[in-house]
């Protein structure tokens, strides 16, 4: 019997994602048009696309990074994260070497503060705003959350984030940042541009998940596992580190996203539940 209600709920839940309808905006500048006006450059790359189901209200948002080492790549809504009931925006930011660091950094800040700042006018509940992204992305979602000062600077205390989960990040200073200082990818660093450096008891929770720590990029599954213990000899309780084995840097999103998923859903019912 219980199996059997089991399918039907979710033979429900499927029948109602498919019929639920979704639009998507693109090229929305989230500078102000008075910054965009003065940097060409910052107005063609400093855009989101957001994807956001028609007529529902009170959903959660997932705000994405891309990756590409902070050099390339372009915003993007990944297709694991379709029709699953909440928007997705999918940022694009400026890239090295037209631009240093913290540039990039406070792109993506900005970025998630247009999000509080607008997600409501398209149903979205601000307080279920979640930051993910893959690689570089991952690292951008992961300085923003845990230096509080870059949201700060939109009045957006950075613990009103609902989540953190970066797929594959940098915890010690991004190889690209220190590229920029002479330093080589192979000498970590922990300095302001690190994650590690601003752990905190009072961060919003944090899902990291990696690749294979045998497959992956110079060392990244190492790195995410001292921000883990880090994060917890400073008291916090909700980081939670998954290593995907057998997958590599390049292919670990795919068994990622599920997980990213299931996150958005357990806190989303914590926090509805206290509202």
């Amino acid at each position: 019997m219980k199996k059997i209600i089991f399918l039907l709920l979710l033979i429900t839940s499927l029948s109602a994602n498919a019929q639920q309808q979704y639009e998507t905006e693109k090229n929305i500048p989230y500078y102000a048009e008075s910054i965009s006006k003065q940097d060409a450059s910052l107005a063609s790359q400093c855009t989101l696309d957001i994807y956001f189901p028609k007529g529902l209200k009170n959903f959660a948002t997932i705000v994405w990074f891309h990756g590409g080492g902070l050099t390339g790549g372009k915003k993007e809504i990944p297709q694991a994260l379709l029709n699953k009931g909440y928007a997705v925006i999918g940022v694009g930011y400026q890239l090295s070497p037209k631009v240093a660091a913290p540039k990039y950094i406070e792109d993506a800040a900005a970025a998630v503060a247009w999000t509080f700042q607008h997600i409501s006018q398209y149903g979205g509940n601000p307080n279920l705003i979640f930051i993910s992204g893959h690689s570089a992305g991952g690292y951008l979602g992961l300085m923003i959350t845990l230096d509080k000062k870059y949201l700060k600077k939109y009045d957006i205390d950075a613990n009103r984030i609902a989540a953190l989960i970066p797929f594959s990040g940098q915890a010690i200073t991004h190889f690209t940042i220190r590229k920029e200082r002479g330093i080589p990818e192979t000498q970590p660093t922990i300095d302001e541009y690190a994650p590690l450096y601003f752990v905190r008891a009072d961060a919003p929770p944090l899902l990291l998940i990696t690749g294979d720590r045998e497959m992956e990029l110079l060392g990244r599954y190492e790195e995410n596992a001292y921000l883990a213990r880090m994060m917890q000899l400073t008291g916090n309780t909700q980081t939670t580190l998954y290593e995907l084995q057998g997958f590599n840097h390049g292919n670990m999103p795919e068994p990622a996203f599920p997980l990213l998923i299931k996150k958005v859903d357990e806190v989303t019912k914590i926090i509805l539940e206290k509202q």
